[in-house]
C-alpha cells in the first residue's frame, strides 16, 4: 500500500532541493544517522513555512545525534585571516623563489614578478589555505556543503564562508583589496 501525505509529512532541505516525504520515524532515523544535522530546514503540514528542525518537536533527537556546529565567533578564524592576505603573501612569496632563480638581479626578479612567471605560487597558496579553512569549519560542524564546491573560487569561498558564518564581510572585502594591489604592484 501506498504512503499517504498524512502517512509521511514530513520533508527536509538538502542541496537547494526538497526531500521528503518522511514519516516522524523516518525522520528521526535521518537525525539519528547525521543525514540531517542543527541548522536543517524541514517542513510538514501546520508549520508556517520551512522550519529549522531545531524549532519542531523533532529537536529532542537531536541531542541524541551530533552537538550543534559552532557559531561564528567559536570557530578559529586565523586561517581565514591569512587567506585574506593570501595575494601579498603569494606576491612576497613569487619575489623569494624568483631571487633565488635569478641570483638577486633586480631586474630579473622585477621582471619575472610582472611577467607572472610564478604567479602558481600564489594561486597555490590561496587554494590550499581555503581548503584548510574549509576543513577547519568542517571540524566545527559546519555544514560546507552549501559552498557548493567552490572552495578554489577565493572570493566565492570568502563571500559565503562570511554569510553561513553570521560574519561581516571583511576579510572578503581585505582578500579583494590584496589581490587588487597585487595585480597592480608591477604594471
Amino acid at each position: 500500500m501506498e504512503a499517504t501525505e498524512t502517512q509521511k509529512p514530513w520533508f527536509y532541505e538538502s542541496a537547494g532541493q526538497r526531500k521528503g516525504g518522511f514519516s516522524e520515524q523516518e525522520m528521526i532515523g535521518l537525525i539519528t544517522s547525521g543525514e540531517i544535522t542543527h541548522g536543517a530546514i524541514v517542513w510538514r503540514n501546520g508549520l508556517p513555512g520551512w522550519t529549522k528542525l531545531e524549532q519542531t518537536e523533532l529537536a529532542s533527537h537531536l541531542d541524541k545525534s551530533a552537538p550543534p556546529p559552532l557559531t561564528g565567533e567559536h570557530i578559529n578564524n586565523t586561517i581565514v585571516w591569512i587567506l585574506a592576505f593570501a595575494p601579498l603573501i603569494g606576491l612576497f612569496a613569487e619575489a623569494i623563489v624568483a631571487g633565488i632563480v635569478y641570483g638577486g638581479s633586480e631586474y630579473r626578479i622585477q621582471r619575472a614578478l610582472s611577467g607572472g612567471e610564478f604567479f602558481y605560487i600564489t594561486l597555490a597558496l590561496n587554494i590550499g589555505l581555503s581548503f584548510w579553512d574549509e576543513h577547519v569549519l568542517k571540524k566545527g560542524g559546519t555544514d560546507t556543503s552549501k559552498f557548493k564546491g567552490v572552495t578554489w573560487l577565493i572570493p566565492v569561498y570568502l563571500f559565503q564562508r562570511a554569510k553561513a558564518m553570521k560574519h561581516n564581510l571583511a576579510y572578503f572585502i581585505v582578500w579583494l583589496v590584496c589581490f587588487g594591489f597585487m595585480l597592480t604592484a608591477f604594471i
